[in-house]
């Protein structure tokens, strides 16, 4: 009988896993041997619930694990935690792995998936590793900060005095960060370099966003460079200073952003794009490298409204990706086509979503295009609890092609995107999008729903060009 194939993953989250329980579905250990390999503690997370724990709406950690480690093996997937991959040999189909007490050894595979993730980004300024400063990718961080902010209520002897909380960087990441302070009755301020806060809205939506948190009581601080984070005596963080003002802080949080965590791959000479995430194929296949996989925060997909690569670290990106991977390693066939860009987030009451898409983005790919701005409610306007949303839609001169969507606004706004992201998958008309029928009633929404408005602007414009 020939031996097992071995299929060696790295990274023990969303694509890891699935990758490694999508392959199992599909060969028996027999045929293939799945080895996981992860550096933290825990396995299956939710990273995106990661802000919702610290701010106790999700009162137990566990409550955001998907699958334990011990799930994992009892499914015949060798998950190995505490132990980091340091080197990869592409030549020797080999990986190098270092074990929780130091001890180091080569591992072979016959198929190998990269599933790295992303690392927060943590900019080279003084103070920033002090302690008091916290980023928030994984679940160890998030336990960390969670203990961090145990022993400060301790050392202030465990009373309920004035705290505050700096948040730097105003992305999705700073926006959740803040709303999980205000929930814990933090003092919050938001610092961020741009004179808007996520830059992932044109300005005139994250305008919206700036008024909005500021009048939730967040102090939110635009074009505000951090130069450096002050310490006391024994080296903890005290405040967050800019070019102009000291903020004082007794936490400092980390929102800048990630990047793709792939110095494994470069040093190994692997194929990177602009943002450094790995370059595949719609199988997930690394270009150039038959028997090396990838996908999730680690990689580049395309942009099918752009129709260039793109970072887009999402939970639900990855998911997919490790199905894919899985389901190619255990002898069928799958692709990931790309993303339209969709995200949505929220701080306290306001919801904040986009697809497609900006500005700055249709004009930098050279297409010309109509932008427009409704404003109207999320119910019918005489039903109790309506409350008030803005869509942006921009089409494309012409043709009228739907190009993207951002929505901010109250109670059951955000998750309207998802109408404009199935447009946009289904490469739909403003035109065409007047006609869908969507669901009514006054209690969900006015007779015209809101993007159904902005379509019928967005339509008219466009026939004016």
């Amino acid at each position: 009988m020939a031996a097992a194939e071995r299929m060696v993953v790295i990274g023990g989250d969303a694509t890891g896993m699935s990758a490694a329980a999508q392959a199992r579905r599909l060969k028996e250990p027999g045929e293939l041997e799945i080895v996981a390999f992860e550096r933290g503690r825990f396995s299956s997370y939710s990273a995106c619930g990661i802000p919702y724990w610290v701010s106790g709406a999700v009162p137990e950690r566990d409550e955001l694990i998907a699958r334990s480690p011990e799930e994992h093996r009892s499914r015949g997937i060798d998950l190995r935690m505490r132990t980091e991959a340091v080197e990869l040999d592409v030549d020797g189909r080999r990986v190098r792995v270092r074990e929780q007490e130091g001890t180091e050894r080569w591992v072979g595979y016959d198929q190998l998936v990269l599933a790295t993730g992303a690392v927060p980004v943590r900019p080279p300024l003084p103070g920033i590793d002090a302690e008091g400063v916290y980023g928030v990718q994984t679940l160890d961080d998030g336990q960390e900060l969670l203990d961090g902010l145990e022993r400060e209520v301790e050392a202030a002897g465990g009373g309920s005095g004035r705290r505050r909380a700096v948040v730097v960087g105003a992305g999705y990441i700073g926006v959740e960060m803040a709303e999980a302070f205000v929930q814990r009755g933090y003092e919050v301020t938001v610092l961020e370099k741009a004179e808007q806060p996520m830059s992932t809205l044109d300005p005139d939506m994250g305008k919206l966003v700036h008024e909005a948190m500021c009048s939730l009581g967040i102090e939110t601080v635009l074009g505000a460079a951090v130069t450096e984070v002050l310490t006391d005596q024994q080296g903890r963080a005290r405040a967050v200073a800019t070019q102009d003002a000291e903020y004082p802080a007794d936490v400092v949080v980390l929102g800048l952003g990630v990047r793709p965590a792939t110095a494994l791959a470069r040093e190994a000479g692997l194929p990177l794009g602009e943002s450094g995430g790995l370059l595949t194929d719609l199988s997930m296949r690394v270009r150039g490298h038959e028997n090396i996989w990838s996908g999730g925060d680690c990689v580049e997909v395309l942009n099918l409204v752009s129709g260039r690569p793109q970072h887009v670290p999402l939970g639900t990106h990855a998911n997919k990706h490790g199905q894919v991977i899985g389901a190619n390693i255990g002898g069928g066939y799958a692709t990931f086509p790309g993303v339209v860009g969709t995200a949505v987030s929220k701080v306290c009451d306001l919801e904040i979503a986009r697809t497609g898409l900006l500005e700055a983005q249709a004009t930098a790919v050279g297409l010309r295009f109509a932008s427009v701005v409704i404003e109207s409610t999320t119910r019918a306007g005489y039903y109790p609890g309506t409350r008030p949303i803005h869509v942006k839609m921009l089409a494309e001169h012409r043709s009228g092609r739907l190009l993207g969507v951002q929505i901010v606004g109250r109670e059951n706004a955000g998750k309207r995107v998802d109408i404009a992201a199935v447009a946009l998958h289904a490469g739909m008309t403003v035109e065409q999008m007047t006609a869908l029928d969507l669901g009514y009633a006054p209690p969900f929404s006015p007779v015209w729903d809101p993007v159904l408005i902005a379509a019928r602007k967005a339509a008219a414009a466009v026939r004016t060009h």
